[in-house]
């Protein structure tokens, strides 16, 4: 990715997309550790949105990259300072936030997120903040949905369980299929902030329940 900066950023993009790929393609293979998508239809080429999106695990940031088409995922700016891994995402465009500063942090979002909202990128958000585990629910910001209703994007939320199989702060994964749920676009216009915050995070958790309901049958 370092070497790729200098290509147009179409094609950096799908370097990106293929290494998110083929991550997605070992862990299957090394791990036994495979998924099933549903939703996949409320991704379309026609037009971008905001991606609202439970955060778990590592995976997530990976496979978001594998489907997604060009985004900009928002992040700490202190994640860029991790050799090769940050370097290499620095050059995808992020939205890159300090958090020790909230106002500032909120600011730079709606600032940057319009930009690249306008230029027809993806905006990936994961409103808990940080990774949660399984059965776990984080405070869900509204500066997702704020950044929609002064946008007039729509938003997209999606839900997973990959946190009981690729927990965060562990290296060993486990074999299994983590299940994917990709829901409806939710429309904004004419829309209060915290309406359409709400709807996202019910949306979430309900889906979350059902996901860890199935999970714990089998």
């Amino acid at each position: 990715m370092l070497v790729a900066v200098l290509l147009p950023y179409s094609l950096q993009y799908k370097l990106a997309s293929f290494w998110g790929t083929y991550v997605m393609f070992m862990t299957k293979a090394i791990c036994g550790l495979s998924y099933q998508v549903s939703g996949l239809e409320n991704i379309t080429q026609d037009h971008n949105a905001i991606i609202l999106c439970k955060h778990q695990s590592a995976w997530e940031t990976i496979f978001l990259m594998a489907i997604l088409p060009p985004s900009s995922i928002l992040l700490k700016k202190s994640l860029l300072w991790i050799p090769f891994w940050g370097w290499a995402m620095a050059t995808l465009k992020p939205i890159a936030i300090d958090r020790s500063s909230p106002k500032q942090a909120l600011s730079q979002l709606l600032k940057q997120g319009a930009k690249r909202l306008q230029e027809g990128y993806w905006i990936v958000m994961f409103p808990e903040g940080t990774r949660m585990a399984p059965g776990e629910q984080g405070k869900f910001s509204a500066s997702g949905s704020l950044l929609a209703q002064r946008t007039g994007y729509p938003i997209v939320p999606i839900a997973h369980n990959a946190g009981e199989f690729w927990p965060r702060n562990s290296f060993v994964k486990y074999p299994g299929v983590i299940q994917v749920k990709i829901g409806s676009v939710i429309t904004v216009k004419d829309r209060k902030s915290k309406d359409i915050n709400a709807e996202a995070e019910a949306w979430i958790n309900n889906t979350m329940r059902k996901i860890e309901t199935t999970t714990h049958t089998l």
